[in-house]
Formats: structure tokens, sequence, C-alpha cells
């Protein structure tokens, strides 16, 4: 789990949910992001660690629907310039940019919860499997999944921002996707317009993304252990 907070500048919420390797499930990602109370991103999803979802122990996907179902605002397509949604998305993600502050609260929370609960509930309603040949299949989709995201989260265009490539290097390697390969040259850093869905967003261009007043950052990896890397480099 990763938490930045630079007050209503920016705030970011980044947390992923690795079930252990005895189990053939989803990861739980959350990524949310809101710049000075007007601009938000969310995404909220059973990230598949297979493409067909009939791979994974049970299937997952009938459990988001009626979620998701209830909030229309949290219906939204992330851009393809980004991310490929064909690769460790489901149908059910919530995905949403907007500047309603008042959808935090009425939408996107209740839904947050909704979906922590269901990834719990259906941890605790599966039985681990302890073959050594199975645990060895999921820790390598992790891992596949972890390359992936360590390209693509919307988090690290920020933390490269504010603390610089290098420091966002080492967090994204050795903490947030501890288990990705790190490429030559690093993680490549996209636009924040491109984060936000290529429709702008972000902190001001005048402020050139950096938070104004004291920031803090605070890492918690609960799921694997890992190198806590320092906010300062």
């Amino acid at each position: 789990m990763t938490y930045y907070d630079a007050g209503d500048n920016t705030q970011v919420f980044n947390s992923v949910w690795y079930p252990d390797p005895s189990y053939n499930l989803p990861v739980l990602g959350i990524d949310l992001l809101a710049f000075n109370r007007k601009k938000y991103l969310a995404i909220v999803d059973f990230q598949p660690l297979h493409d067909d979802e009939d791979d994974h122990t049970v299937p997952f996907e009938h459990l988001l629907q009626p979620i998701k179902d209830e909030y229309d605002s949290l219906k939204g397509r992330m851009s393809s310039k980004f991310y490929d949604e064909t690769q460790f998305f489901s149908k059910q993600m919530l995905f949403a940019r907007f500047e309603d502050e008042d959808v935090v609260m009425n939408d996107l929370l209740p839904a947050f919860q909704r979906y922590v609960k269901t990834h719990v509930d259906m941890l605790n309603d599966v039985e681990a499997d302890s073959s050594l040949s199975s645990q060895k299949a999921v820790l390598e989709r992790q891992q596949a999944y972890d390359t992936y995201s360590a390209e693509r989260d919307p988090a690290t265009g920020l933390f490269a921002a504010m603390f610089g490539k290098e420091w966002a290097d080492d967090f994204v390697y050795d903490f947030l996707f501890s288990l990705s390969e790190r490429k030559e040259g690093g993680i490549q850093i996209p636009p924040m317009g491109m984060m936000m869905g290529g429709g702008g967003g972000g902190p001001p261009p005048s402020q050139g993304g950096s938070p104004q007043g004291p920031a803090k950052v605070s890492s918690q990896n609960s799921s694997r252990p890992a190198e806590v890397v320092p906010s300062r480099r």
C-alpha cells in the first residue's frame, strides 16, 4: 500500500492485494488519485492472472457485475494509449475520471468497499492448493502482472515527477511491484494527461506537477516481503 499526501493539491492511494500463491485467484488492484479536489481518477478491479476467467480456481466477474451496475459514474473506459484493458483487467473494472467531488462519497467509496469485501470473502471461501506446481504457476502469473503494471501504473509517473526518475524506478521495481522484471532504462513515464485519459487533468501546468507545501509518503507491503524504499534518496 502506498499513500501520498500533499494536501488538497495531490492525493494518491495505491494498493495491490496479492493472494498467497496457493490461491489461483485475481489480484485486487486499487489506484485512487485526486488533484486540487477538481480532477479525480479511480481504478478498482479484480485483475485476472489468466486471459480466460475459467483458468482461475473460481469465476468471479459475476460477483462484481451487480455492484458495478449500480454506479454509472464508475463505468468509464481507460485510454488504450496507456493501458491494454485486454490484459490483466476484468470486464467489471471500476474506472472513473470525474470532477464532481460528491462522486467520491456517493459512488466510489461504497463500490470500493463492496469490491474489497467481495475479494476477502472469495479468498475465505476457496481452499488453498498446496501443490508446488500450482503455486509456481501462480507466482509466474503474478510476476507477469507485476512487470506489466510497473510499466503502466498511473502512480509511477506522478512519483517520478515528485521525487525524480531514479527514486521512482527503485520504488516501483523494489517495492510496489517487487516481482517485476526491471528493464533497461527503467520505467517509461507517460504524460499526466494520458494518465487521465487524454482529456487533461492532473496538477495545473504552472505548478509543474509539484505539490505546494510538505508532502508525506507512507508505504506498506503486507502481502509479500519487500524492501521499503525511503521517501528521500
